[in-house]
């Protein structure tokens, strides 16, 4: 028996996918910039919450680079850096992007969450450590969906099995 190519499998249907942990990050108002390519938004984070099987807190001052294109899709660039709650570091980004409903301002002004079923907000994680409990994330895939309110996101990591 041959085992089928992937063109000829059903791989990819469905995405095998394993919770791997979730982040509460509260931000600063952001500071932006109106340039040729966009709106950008930079949105400093304070200490935020990372549970699941990685534990612990974003550290102060990561980053939210976020530029908010002329046709409507924001396309994020986020840098963090989470200590574990065993003292781990571990460097976090992603890139993704988000499209949100058109009264998205107006509800996030009386200050509404928008619910993800609301939104389109997916992320590409990817980690960096060398502390030997956690470096099997280095060489791993990563999904993101995330969950908007004003100062606020939320995010469920899952790793692709």
């Amino acid at each position: 028996m041959t085992t089928p190519r992937l063109f000829e499998s059903s791989a990819g249907t469905t995405l095998p996918v394993e919770h791997l942990c979730d982040m509460s990050v509260e931000l600063r108002d952001p500071v932006t910039i109106d340039t040729p390519t966009g709106l950008r938004m930079t949105h400093i984070s304070n200490r935020s919450k990372v549970t699941g099987k990685i534990t612990g807190e974003l550290l102060e001052g990561g980053s939210d680079y976020v530029v908010m294109g002329t046709d409507g899709v924001s396309r994020l660039d986020i840098r963090q850096t989470i200590i574990t709650d065993d003292g781990a570091p571990i460097h976090f980004e992603g890139r993704g992007v988000a499209r949100l409903p058109a009264d998205a301002r107006e509800r996030l002004a009386r200050g509404e969450v928008i619910p993800f079923a609301d939104s389109y907000f997916r992320l590409a994680p990817r980690f960096e450590t060398s502390d030997e409990r956690y470096r099997w994330l280095n060489g791993t895939a990563f999904v993101g969906i995330g969950e908007f309110s004003a100062g606020h996101i939320d995010w469920r990591i899952y790793r692709i099995l």
